[in-house]
């Protein structure tokens, strides 16, 4: 079992920078790719970006694509959301997860789940 918590959401205005951190505990003797999803109100959860379980590899949705980083620091068993440029439109709850295998934009994919940290990007 794994068990995973999101910090670092907030209230930022729109252009500003965000980092959120995702923190794992539990059985974790071999974590695999990690992925962050958001979900805005009235929306289906949607992915962000995916890092592979070394960190040398990453994912990410269109959307996000160069203005999101992923990172991972793998002795703190914590995973990173950095956010430049924010929209309003990236307005949601932020989640993160763990894959069963390797980096995927596949929400059935992901077998551990936090509980989600707010982020909210005013105009």
């Amino acid at each position: 079992q794994v068990q995973l918590v999101e910090s670092g959401g907030g209230l930022v205005q729109a252009g500003g920078s965000l980092r959120l951190s995702c923190a794992a505990s539990g059985s974790i003797l071999n974590i695999n790719a990690m992925g962050w999803f958001r979900q805005a109100p009235g929306k289906e959860r949607e992915f962000v970006g995916s890092i592979s379980r070394g960190g040398g590899s990453t994912y990410y949705a269109d959307s996000v694509k160069g203005r999101f980083t992923i990172s991972r620091d793998n002795a703190k068993k914590t995973v990173y959301l950095q956010m430049s440029g924010l929209k309003p439109e990236d307005t949601a709850v932020y989640y993160c997860a763990v894959s069963r295998s390797g980096i995927t934009d596949r929400r059935g994919a992901y077998l551990y789940w936090g509980q989600g940290t707010q982020v909210t990007v005013s105009s």
